[in-house]
């Protein structure tokens, strides 16, 4: 049996690319799947990032979010930083991360410190403690970041996102070619992998 490929393209400060992590996981239980994950920042600068005090943010959870997070039982809320922050450097910090084998750990503790506990992610040492949480050493992750040492590598992952892979909103999806722009349902996406398997 081969095992199947999933790619999936996300931002830290997309509150779906969390929800999506945990239908990931109840789907692919049991299955032999590799996950890898892939940066796109929604708001590359120097595109204005959100305020939580415009009219959208609240909208927008108040709508989808919370009613998704209940429905999956996962625990989340808006964050109170304004404006949001950018997830460049937290994505550079996450090609560090792949380099050591905890990529994965990394970004689950990433979207967990935004949206689980507002802690500032845009902040090198906010992001130095939580690579430091998944076995990186903090000196070097800050080291990394103030000589960017991945810089160049996540601006080519972005290149990658955009003109390769035509991702255009995040979570994104592909199952071996096949391309998913949402959450999708955890029973759906099981039966989608078991048909494949």
């Amino acid at each position: 049996m081969l095992t199947q490929k999933i790619i999936v393209y996300s931002d830290y400060v997309c509150p779906f690319c969390l929800l999506a992590e945990e239908v990931l996981a109840e789907a692919t239980e049991g299955l032999d799947v590799d996950i890898q994950w892939r940066p796109f920042e929604l708001r590359p600068a120097p595109v204005p990032t959100l305020k939580v005090e415009d009219p959208y943010l609240p909208k927008v959870w108040r709508e989808a979010v919370y009613p998704m997070a209940e429905k999956l039982g996962v625990p989340i809320k808006l964050p109170n930083i304004s404006p949001q922050p950018r997830t460049d450097k937290a994505f550079e910090v996450f090609a560090m991360a792949e380099d050591h084998g905890v990529g994965h750990a990394y970004s689950m503790a990433t979207l967990k410190a935004f949206f689980q506990q507002e802690r500032d992610i845009g902040d090198p040492n906010v992001l130095a403690d939580i690579a430091d949480s998944v076995g990186l050493e903090r000196q070097a992750v800050l080291e990394a970041l103030e000589q960017g040492h991945y810089r160049e590598r996540h601006q080519a992952a972005l290149r990658h996102a955009v003109d390769e892979a035509r991702i255009q909103s995040v979570p994104t999806l592909i199952i071996d070619g096949e391309t998913i722009q949402c959450v999708p349902d955890p029973a759906a996406l099981k039966h989608f992998l078991t048909e494949r398997a």
